[in-house]
């Protein structure tokens, strides 16, 4: 195991990543000095209770966020280093995001919607790999369609082919089914993995839920802004009882601080 992980490539990493929030007494560290790899043609989830970083953590790596301190990069880029519109250039052409809330304009088909990054940044979609997304995400016959004509796991799919289309380095994937019934968010969770497999894609997905963890590769957890385990092969249950424990340790935490 020590000797393949030592020949992964990061599609991102991060060193020391510190990001707080306020001063003095009402200071939140989000990130507490986060070392961590997101490995190229994988499958990443990143878990955690509430308020452990695990949503910081996806910003500060697609550059939604700026880092308090510390290092972000994707590829060989760092992202500390670039200027406000080099940070927007590399948005649109090596990240794809994929959001809770489908993030769709309403008053555009769906092909209009998954060609938007690429219409806004001047370029033409290339067509074999287009053609391909299309395929995998199944949307042929509702491309002539707008959001409000299609079903919620349709929207999500729009949302997923608007992040492939461009073919990023790394797309981040923010509670993805959160939004979806437990049907469409299988499908969605396997249109992530099938783009990792078949071709090769990276994603890094932040959730809560024990069975979307299970379709990843990897699950990194978090608690207290700091990664504090990691699992590969992930199934529901072993996951579960993990947060379950995690869970547990933060309320005996809590209890501890009331008693003092």
């Amino acid at each position: 195991m020590t000797e393949q992980t030592t020949t992964r490539r990061a599609a991102a990493r991060t060193v020391a990543l510190t990001k707080t929030y306020g001063s003095g007494d009402a200071k939140v560290v989000a990130l507490d000095e986060v070392d961590v790899e997101l490995y190229a043609g994988e499958f990443t989830a990143v878990m955690g209770p509430s308020g452990s970083g695990k949503s910081t953590l996806m910003h500060c790596c697609a550059a939604l966020d700026t880092a308090t301190s510390g290092q972000v990069f994707i590829g060989d880029t760092e992202l500390t280093r670039l200027k406000d519109k080099e940070l927007t250039r590399l948005r649109r052409d090596a990240i794809g995001f994929v959001f809770q809330s489908f993030n769709l304009v309403p008053t555009l088909t769906a092909e209009e919607n998954i060609q938007l990054p690429l219409s806004i940044a001047g370029r033409k979609p290339e067509k074999d790999w287009y053609d391909t997304v299309i395929e995998t995400v199944s949307l042929g016959d509702r491309l002539d369609h707008r959001p409000n004509q299609l079903s919620g796991g349709q929207q999500q799919r729009v949302a997923v082919a608007r992040a492939l289309a461009s073919r990023p380095s790394i797309v981040f994937a923010d509670e993805p089914t959160g939004n979806l019934d437990s049907r469409s968010g299988a499908e969605v969770l396997s249109l992530l993995r099938r783009s990792v497999d078949e071709f090769g894609q990276t994603i890094v997905m932040v959730t809560h839920d024990p069975v979307a963890a299970a379709f990843t590769d990897r699950v990194l957890f978090l608690a207290d802004g700091k990664v504090v385990d990691e699992m590969r092969s992930p199934d529901r249950e072993t996951v579960l009882e993990r947060m379950t424990r995690m869970d547990a340790r933060q309320l005996e935490a809590v209890a501890g601080d009331g008693a003092l």
